[in-house]
């Protein structure tokens, strides 16, 4: 009833007359505009107690790894390694990481169905346990 309605609900504030929990300008100032729960605000991002020396102290440290990583592409290329040619490799890394991944889910189920260790695997397939 509208009586029941109108009472104060313990812990919570009353209700607006007029306005079911489900309508769009019931939940405050957003007037009908969704918003973006998926997306947190920066000042969120930021851990407790997070203060703005600490957020100046992590960009330095930023800049000098990125300082870092430049002089070392420079100590490479000075090396004669072409940026093609290290990005050839990091992808034939990838796929060597990716290959071995599989083969190691392969073991793995290969195991459970024998009712042994992966490591009581290896030397029947020559491998060895840093492989």
């Amino acid at each position: 009833t509208a009586a029941t309605q109108a009472r104060p609900r313990p812990g919570r504030p009353p209700r607006r007359p007029g306005r079911s929990p489900g309508h769009p300008q019931a939940a405050g100032p957003h007037r009908g505009r969704a918003r973006s729960e998926g997306i947190p605000s920066p000042k969120s991002l930021q851990p407790n107690g997070a203060s703005e020396e600490a957020l100046r102290c992590e960009i330095k440290e930023l800049k000098q790894k990125d300082l870092a990583l430049d002089q070392e592409i420079a100590q490479l290329l000075s090396e004669g390694y072409s940026l093609e040619e290290l990005d050839r490799h990091i992808s034939l890394l990838h796929e060597y990481n990716e290959i071995k991944d599989a083969g190691q889910m392969l073991l793995g189920k290969l195991a459970v169905i024998r009712g042994v260790t992966t490591k009581q695997l290896y030397p029947e397939y020559d491998l060895e346990l840093s492989d």
